[in-house]
């Protein structure tokens, strides 16, 4: 990991954070999930550097390295597009190929419907592209959803408030590997569901976790909490939704997203497919929510064979 480079680019008025490796035309965006962050992607630079990829992940505006706007409360969807593009610019970069993991999958899917001539195809783990219109879920939920509970301004602040950055991430990647969907009882926060002697994930070493820690300690949650938590329902205003370039889509069998109202059907019989008819879909049965970190050989294996069908 030592041989990823540390970049840090201005645009848009803000400093961003941009790890590199790999050198060549061939360029793969990573784009990260929460409570992720560009060093989720560390096993997949190296293997595509190795594989003679140009491989770049950047820091969402707000997390991380990169810098935290001055309103975090008014980041969107629409801002992440446009750092990205920005980024992408800067760099003389015409088109990439973009992998991205959790809610890093709406920013690439808009950059695919938004920006067409800048992607030539995308690799997506854990979601799907949905129909970018209001979220339903929290309607047939109860009310302890995580993302019901995160949406709610202030809640979610005190409730990590009470806990050192380290802390909170590790909860959150405990609850996010295992295979239900987290819920809290009504007199119960969401760190609450977590006990201090419940061990990390196998593959989540406490190294790992050190680091995570260190990023999320300097960047806070207040970005992370607006995006995406806050800002499901933002409009795009695209009038034509499908998606033209080739796409696969990686989803572990044990991960908990599965269990959303209606997922497991809208994945397996065909309903993804209407949005992006050019989908590959394959199966992990023992994949978590995080995949790429669990069993890293096995998905860079399916990335690269992917991106080479596409070059």
């Amino acid at each position: 990991m030592d041989q990823i480079q540390h970049n840090f680019i201005t645009v848009r008025g803000l400093n961003f954070h941009v790890a590199e490796l790999g050198e060549g035309s061939n360029v793969v965006l990573f784009l990260h999930g929460f409570p992720e962050i560009w060093y989720s992607w560390r096993h997949q630079m190296v293997a595509l550097a190795n594989a003679g990829f140009r491989t770049l992940a950047p820091d969402y505006r707000g997390y991380g390295l990169s810098d935290i706007p001055p309103e975090p409360e008014k980041t969107t969807f629409a801002d992440l597009v446009s750092d990205l593009v920005a980024i992408l610019d800067h760099l003389g970069i015409n088109k990439v190929f973009v992998v991205a993991k959790d809610f890093g999958v709406r920013p690439a899917y808009l950059l695919t419907l938004l920006h067409p001539h800048r992607v030539s195809c995308v690799v997506t783990l854990g979601v799907p592209h949905v129909p970018l219109e209001p979220r339903k879920y929290r309607e047939s939920l109860p009310e302890g959803f995580y993302i019901s509970r995160w949406n709610e301004p202030g809640r979610a602040e005190a409730d990590f408030g009470r806990f050192d950055a380290k802390t909170v991430v590790r909860n959150i990647y405990i609850l996010f590997s295992r295979s239900e969907i987290p819920i809290a009882d009504e007199k119960q926060e969401i760190m609450d569901m977590v006990d201090a002697s419940v061990p990390l994930p196998p593959w989540f070493t406490e190294e790992v976790l050190a680091t995570y820690g260190a990023l999320y300690e300097k960047s806070g949650f207040k970005t992370a909490l607006q995006v995406p938590y806050r800002s499901f329902d933002e409009d795009f205003g695209i009038t034509d939704p499908i998606v033209k370039v080739p796409a696969l889509l990686i989803m572990g069998c044990k991960d908990y997203l599965l269990k959303f109202p209606g997922m497991e059907e809208y994945i397996k019989f065909g309903k993804a497919k209407e949005l992006v008819p050019n989908l590959d879909i394959i199966y992990l049965p023992e994949g978590t929510h995080f995949v790429q970190e669990q069993s890293p050989e096995l998905v860079n294996e399916l990335i690269l064979d992917f991106l080479r069908s596409h070059m």
